[in-house]
C-alpha cells in the first residue's frame, strides 16, 4: 500500500474513532514516509535548551495569572523569585510590587559583584550568587542587572486552551497528515492563542493561529466581507501551508517554527550569518535588533507546550475536552445578503454567525453580501440543504453578480481610522483593507476614503486630533505607490480626480515609510512589555509567551544593505528603482558597478549603491515598502492553495516557468526557491511551484 492509500485509510479510521486514534494513526502514517516528516523526531529537544523548556513548562503549568517569575532573560535557569498577587490586586499595585522586586535584585547583584570572589555575603546574597554557578563572575553579574525580567504565569490560560482544543484537534490532525507534516505542530495554537479562535493581538494578528493580515492573505480570503483568519478550519489549512513553506525554505522544523514568530527572512538571515541551522547556536549566539526574547524563546516554549499537551493529565489532572465541531458546508451560488440566507434557511441568526465566524460584521449588518462560492456552514441536522437547492429557493432578486460597492468619505480634521471604523460598525482592519492602507496610518484632512455602503451607526464625528507625521528627506519620486486608490462617485466634499487619489496614496506610502524609517533608526527597547495581570496579557495579545519582537512575515528575501554598501538584487527590481529610492540617476549606479548602457541587473546579483543622499535604513524601508505593496496588490486577488514540484528541462528559466502558470509572478516563484538561480536552471533541477487561484473562486 502506498503512502497516499495509507493516508486515506488513516483518515477514514480517524473519522470513525476521532480523538482516541487520531494522534497514534497520524504518527504511524508519518513514520511510513509521508511528505517532509522523517521517521526521527522532527522536533529535536537539545539538552542545551532543556533549562529553557523547563522554565516554560513551569510558566504554563505551575503558576497562573495571579503569579509570576522574576528571572534573567538570557539564562532561564536563574529564577530569582516567584511573586504572588491576590486576585483583586489592581494592575498598578502589581506593577509596583514587580518594580520593587526588580530593584531589590538589581541591588543584590551589584552588592555581590562589588564584594568580589572572596567577599562576605548575606544568606540571601549567597543564594542569588549560587543561582549563577560558575557563570556568576562580577562582570557577568553587573551585566545581569539590566536583564531582570518578569514573566506572568499562564497555567489558567493553558488549561482553558486544553479544554477548548477538543473542538478542532481532529481537523488539525487531518490537515497536517494530508500535507505530510509532523503531528506535533498541532499544539502550536496553545502558544499562539490558547486555542481561542476569536483572539486578536495588539499588532493585528488574529485567530487560532494568529496570522497577520499580510501573511494571511497569501493563503486565505481577507477582505471587507470575509476574514478567514477567524475561521479555525480555514486558518488551520493556511497555517499548515505556511509551516510547510517555512520548512522548505529553512530546512529544519526548529527554524521553521521560529520563523512563524520571527519571519522567514529574519531566520534565514540568522542561518546565513552564523553559517549553521543549529537551533542551539542560533538561539544562544545570534544577535539582531529584532531577534529578542520572544524570538529566542518561541521554539522552547513550543516544546514546553508539546510536553504538557501530550501529558496533560500529569500536569492538570483529567480534563473534560469540548466536543468536536460538527456541521455541513455548501457553496453560496451567488452574492447573497445574510438576511436572505437567514430567511430561506430558517436558521437562528446567532447560530449561523457562530458557525461562520469568518463573515465580518459588515455582512451581518447588510453593508456587504455573503460572497459567491463562499463555503457556508450549516448545522449538521439541516442535511437536506445543498447548493443546488439553495439556488432554487433564492429568488433572482436575492442573487447578485457582485459585491456591494463602498461609498466615499472626505476625511475631516480630527478623523482617525479607528473612530471612522467605530462609526461605520466595522473592524479597523476591515476599513484599512478597504482602502489598502495600514491600520495605524494617519488620515490627512481632505483625503477621500472608501467607507461601507450603509450609514454610520454613530452620527457624532470624532474630535481626536492626529499628530502630523514628518516624512524623511527623500525625493518625492522615491515613493512608489503600487496600488492607487479607486475613485468612486462624488464624496461629501465633492468629486476627487484620479490624479489626486494617486497622490494621496503616495503620501500615505511616504508617511508609512517615514514611520518605518523612524522605527528602523530607534534602538531596541531594553524591556519588552511584560504584563503583570491577565487583563494586561489579554490586552497585549493572546500569545502565552512574551509580546512578539517583530511582525510575522513569510517573505524570505533579504532586503537589507550589507556592511560594504551592496545589496543582492531581488525579483522585480531594476537600477531605476534603486536610483529612485536613492535620489540619484541610473547612470551614477551604472558607473559605480561598471555596467554597460541598458545592461539589466540579474536576480541574485550584488550591486554597489551610493548612500550620499539617502541613508541605508531609509533605502531599506522604501525597498521593503515597494515589495510589500506589490505583494499586497497580488494577494488581494490571489491566494496560494498548495505546491507542486517541477523538474527543469533544457531551455527552462524563471521567465518560462512563470509563463507556464499565467498567474504566478516571478517574485513568488523566487520566494519558494530562494537558493536557486532562476536565470540559469539546469535540467533535472527540482523547482517548487506554488499553486495559486483567484480569490473568490473557491470561497
Amino acid at each position: 500500500m502506498n503512502s497516499t492509500a495509507l493516508l486515506r485509510a488513516f483518515s477514514r479510521l480517524i473519522r470513525r474513532n476521532r480523538r482516541e486514534l487520531a494522534w497514534a494513526l497520524i504518527a504511524a502514517g508519518l513514520m511510513l514516509g509521508c511528505g517532509t516528516a522523517a521517521a526521527d523526531d522532527p522536533m529535536v529537544r537539545p539538552p542545551e535548551l532543556e533549562r529553557d523548556v523547563q522554565f516554560w513548562i513551569r510558566v504554563y503549568s505551575q503558576i497562573d495569572t495571579n503569579a509570576g517569575f522574576l528571572h534573567d532573560q538570557y539564562n532561564l535557569g536563574v529564577l530569582y523569585d516567584t511573586l504572588h498577587f491576590a486576585s483583586n490586586t489592581p494592575p498598578s499595585e502589581r506593577q509596583r510590587l514587580v518594580d520593587e522586586a526588580r530593584a531589590h535584585y538589581a541591588a543584590t547583584l551589584r552588592q555581590i559583584a562589588d564584594a568580589g570572589e572572596g567577599g562576605t555575603l548575606s544568606p540571601e546574597e549567597q543564594r542569588v550568587k549560587d543561582l549563577w554557578g560558575a557563570e556568576g563572575t562580577p562582570a557577568r553579574l553587573r551585566s545581569a542587572v539590566d536583564d531582570i525580567r518578569f514573566q506572568l504565569g499562564q497555567a489558567d490560560r493553558f488549561r482553558s486552551g486544553l479544554i477548548r482544543s477538543g473542538t478542532w484537534e481532529t481537523h488539525i490532525a487531518e490537515t497536517l497528515a494530508n500535507l505530510g507534516l509532523p503531528a506535533e505542530l498541532a499544539v502550536l495554537p496553545h502558544v499562539e492563542s490558547s486555542f481561542n479562535p476569536s483572539a486578536y493581538s495588539k499588532v493585528g494578528a488574529a485567530g487560532l493561529w494568529q496570522f497577520m493580515r499580510s501573511t494571511g492573505r497569501r493563503y486565505m480570503r481577507i477582505d471587507g466581507a470575509v476574514d478567514d483568519r477567524l475561521d479555525p478550519f480555514r486558518s488551520t489549512e493556511a497555517a499548515a501551508q505556511l509551516l510547510s513553506y517555512n520548512y522548505r525554505v529553512l530546512g529544519t522544523w526548529p527554524l521553521a517554527l521560529t520563523a512563524y514568530n520571527h519571519g522567514t527572512e529574519g531566520v534565514r538571515h540568522a542561518k546565513e550569518t552564523l553559517g549553521t541551522d543549529d537551533i542551539v547556536k542560533i538561539v544562544r549566539s545570534y544577535t539582531s535588533r529584532t531577534f529578542g526574547f520572544a524570538s529566542r524563546n518561541f521554539y522552547v516554549s513550543f516544546l514546553a507546550a508539546l510536553d504538557i499537551d501530550r501529558n496533560s493529565e500529569k500536569y492538570f489532572g483529567p480534563l473534560p475536552k469540548e466536543h468536536e465541531a460538527h456541521f455541513q458546508e455548501l457553496e453560496v451560488p451567488a452574492y447573497v445578503s445574510a438576511a436572505s440566507l437567514e430567511h430561506i434557511l430558517k436558521i437562528d441568526p446567532a447560530k449561523l454567525r457562530d458557525l461562520n465566524p469568518a463573515l465580518l460584521p459588515a455582512v451581518w449588518n447588510g453593508a456587504q453580501r455573503v460572497p459567491k462560492a463562499y463555503r457556508l456552514r450549516l448545522p449538521p441536522e439541516d442535511a437536506e440543504w445543498s447548493s443546488q437547492l439553495l439556488a432554487q429557493r433564492l429568488s433572482p432578486a436575492e442573487m447578485f453578480t457582485g459585491q456591494r460597492g463602498p461609498r466615499r468619505y472626505k476625511v475631516q480634521q480630527g478623523d482617525t481610522l479607528a473612530a471612522l471604523a467605530e462609526r461605520y460598525g466595522v473592524p479597523i482592519e476591515t476599513l484599512a483593507s478597504l482602502n489598502r492602507i495600514r491600520a495605524s496610518a494617519p488620515l490627512r484632512p481632505g483625503r477621500v476614503i472608501s467607507v461601507p455602503e450603509t450609514g454610520p451607526v454613530l452620527v457624532a464625528a470624532a474630535t481626536t486630533k492626529v499628530p502630523a507625521v514628518s516624512a524623511p528627506a527623500v525625493p518625492a519620486h522615491a515613493v512608489s505607490a503600487v496600488t492607487a486608490a479607486i475613485v468612486a462617485p462624488p464624496s461629501p466634499g465633492g468629486a476627487v480626480s484620479e490624479e489626486a487619489a494617486q497622490r494621496e496614496s503616495a503620501e500615505d506610502a511616504a508617511a508609512a515609510a517615514a514611520a518605518a524609517a523612524k522605527t528602523a533608526k530607534a534602538p531596541a527597547a531594553a524591556v519588552i512589555a511584560q504584563p503583570v495581570s491577565a487583563a494586561q496579557a489579554e490586552a497585549l495579545g493572546p500569545a502565552l509567551g512574551p509580546a512578539a519582537d517583530t511582525e510575522q512575515n513569510a517573505d524570505p528575501t533579504d532586503y537589507g544593505v550589507a556592511q560594504d554598501g551592496t545589496i543582492r538584487v531581488a525579483a522585480v527590481e531594476t537600477l531605476g528603482h534603486y536610483a529612485d529610492w536613492l535620489g540619484l540617476t541610473s547612470a551614477r549606479l551604472r558607473e559605480l558597478n561598471h555596467l554597460k548602457f541598458r545592461a539589466p541587473v540579474r536576480i541574485g546579483q550584488r550591486v554597489k549603491l551610493d548612500f550620499s543622499t539617502v541613508k541605508p535604513e531609509v533605502f531599506e524601508t522604501l525597498r521593503r515598502e515597494y515589495h510589500r505593496e506589490l505583494q499586497a496588490a497580488y494577494f488581494a486577488a490571489h491566494r496560494i492553495v498548495g505546491t507542486e514540484v517541477y523538474i527543469a528541462r533544457a531551455g527552462d528559466s524563471g521567465w518560462t516557468l512563470t509563463q507556464r502558470s499565467g498567474q504566478l509572478p516571478i517574485w513568488l516563484l523566487q520566494q519558494y526557491n530562494p537558493d536557486l538561480d532562476l536565470a540559469e536552471l539546469h535540467p533535472g533541477t527540482q523547482i517548487v511551484m506554488p499553486r495559486v487561484e483567484e480569490v473568490g473562486s473557491g470561497g
